[in-house]
This record gives structure tokens, C-alpha cells and sequence, in this order.
């Protein structure tokens, strides 16, 4: 269960949040992953160490993004090696939004998520389609090229150390949510991709999430699909009792 902040909180809002979200976490069957806005990394980091609750039990930081450098001059940007030293064990590469105000391509999700690997990074890989893509029948042929692209040329053993994360681009702070059947024929078929370039070993084991515009009254419908591993939340992870809840229901 996924919070991604975007541009949203200070450092001690997101210290507050992580005080009151505490016991949830640490009762979690499930990993729970806060991604905040880069200034505040260290300051969470920090707090999930520093608390008994939450450091004994599944409860990690992640990046929203990271450059594909581990150093240069690259102005405004952060490298793999730098989040890891803040406390990061995860990144979010590809979210729709990167892709759709800033420039993201395949390629350059690609080079990121060998990036995040040689840091020793998890990459949380996001793939999804437009609604003009979804309205033209194309689902299945984006998220392939999306797919294929972002993974290319890997070996299995890098792809294990992956997660994917299917955003439908049309569900992303629109209120809209994918039906169960929708998320889950997607992911299946996303988990199809997967068997045909790596195997049936790597496929199963493979962690597909659902993001967009998950919310607690959604969230358990989407988790009962059988290919439908975890979300990533947007707005929703931003009130502690809200996430709290999705958390219980994961």
C-alpha cells in the first residue's frame, strides 16, 4: 500500500502523519510504503526508524522520481545513490504525471529503472493507458510497448526486484476507478506480458499494483482480484485516517 504525496506536505506534516498512522502500519499484514516530496525524505526516513511500532514491522520509504545519472549537472534533479542515503528503498518511475508534464518517455523510464537498480532501489514501474486509447480498443497494445520498453533487455533476476504499477492515465485525479473486472483483466494481462519475457516463475511472483483514484470506500473491491497486488494511492494517502483505512483493508 502505496502513499505518493506528490506536492504535497512539509517535512513536519509528514513526521505528524507518520505518528498517527503508526499503529495501523504496525498491525499491516501488508507493506507500507510512504513516498514524500523530496525535502521531507530524510525527516521520514527518520521517523519510520525512529518508531518501535511501525521500524519492526513493514513500513519503507520511496522517491517519486529520480534521474537516470548518479551524478552531474543536472540542475533540480536527485540520482538513485542520494535517495538511498535519505532512507529510500523504493522509487516511482513513469507515473503519468511525470510522463505528462514533464517529458517522461519510455526510454528515459527505461534508463531510470536501471538507474534505481544500481543503487540498489526497488523500482515501481507505472504503465497506462489515455481514455482516447482505451476508447480505441489500444489497452493492451500500450501497456505491452510500455512494458516491453521500460524492461528491456533485462535479465530475470533484475526483473524480480521490480514492482509494477498499473495507473490508467484516465482514472489519475479524475475520480473515475477502474471496475474490479477492469483492473483486474488489465493486470492479468500485464502479468501475461511478464510470462512471455521472463517467464512463469518471475510472472507469479511479480507485484502488480492499481493506482488511481483509490479511496477506502473502492479499495477493498480492487484488492480482492486475484491480480491485483497492492495500490498505489494518489489524494486519498494525504488524510492519516483515510490511508489508515486502506491499510486495514489491505
Amino acid at each position: 500500500m502505496i502513499a505518493n504525496w506528490k506536492m504535497h506536505k512539509t517535512s513536519r506534516e509528514a513526521v505528524d502523519f507518520i505518528a498517527r498512522i503508526a499503529p495501523a502500519a504496525a498491525a499491516a499484514r501488508c507493506l507500507v510504503i510512504i513516498a514524500p516530496a523530496f525535502p521531507s525524505l530524510a525527516a521520514v526516513a527518520a521517523a519510520v526508524q525512529g518508531s518501535a511500532e511501525t521500524s519492526a514491522h513493514g513500513l519503507a520509504v520511496a522517491g517519486q522520481n529520480l534521474h537516470w545519472e548518479a551524478e552531474g549537472a543536472f540542475t533540480g534533479e536527485v540520482s538513485g545513490p542520494m535517495l538511498a542515503d535519505a532512507g529510500c528503498g523504493y522509487v516511482i518511475i513513469g507515473h503519468s504525471e511525470r510522463r505528462q508534464y514533464f517529458g517522461e518517455t519510455d526510454e528515459t523510464v527505461h534508463r531510470k529503472v536501471r538507474a534505481a537498480l544500481a543503487a540498489k532501489l526497488t523500482p515501481i514501474v507505472c504503465v497506462g493507458e489515455t481514455q482516447a486509447q482505451r476508447d480505441e480498443n489500444e489497452t493492451e497494445i500500450v501497456l505491452r510497448y510500455q512494458f516491453e520498453r521500460a524492461f528491456w533487455g533485462m535479465e530475470e533476476a533484475d526483473f524480480r526486484s521490480c514492482v509494477l504499477a498499473y495507473e490508467p492515465v484516465w482514472a489519475i485525479g479524475t475520480g473515475k476507478v477502474a471496475t474490479p473486472d477492469i483492473a483486474e483483466g488489465t493486470q492479468r494481462f500485464l502479468r501475461h506480458c511478464a510470462r512471455n519475457v521472463f517467464g512463469s516463475e518471475a510472472s507469479e511472483s511479480l507485484t502488480i499494483l492499481y493506482g488511481g483514484s483509490v479511496t477506502p470506500a473502492n479499495v477493498r473491491g480492487l484488492l480482492e482480484q486475484p491480480d491485483v497486488d497492492g495500490a498505489l494511492v494518489g489524494s486519498a494517502s494525504l488524510d492519516p485516517t483515510s490511508f489508515a483505512a486502506m491499510i486495514r483493508a489491505c
